[in-house]
């Protein structure tokens, strides 16, 4: 088992049916978690990559009737340090 986040920034806030079919969406076999961050707007979904491929995910999460904006880094990018000032 090979196990893949994937990270999603979503538009609007889910409702109550769209909580139930993400809730519905962890029963698809490869699926092993999914949280939302409703601060943060975020939808992270853990699945097994050998059952599964990030293309399903988001069909799956679409399905439910959520609305992605965007998939995000796991890993945010790293500031580069300021330049030194010339002397």
């Amino acid at each position: 088992m090979t196990t893949v986040e994937i990270l999603y920034r979503y538009t609007t806030p889910p409702t109550e049916s769209v909580t139930f079919a993400l809730a519905e969406t962890r029963d698809v076999y490869g699926i092993r978690r999914i949280s939302i961050d409703t601060s943060a707007r975020t939808l992270r979904v853990e699945f097994d990559a050998t059952r599964l491929n990030a293309a399903t995910v988001t069909k799956l999460v679409r399905l439910s009737g959520l609305e992605i904006a965007e998939e995000l880094p796991l890993i945010p990018p790293q500031r580069q340090p300021a330049p030194a000032p010339a002397s």
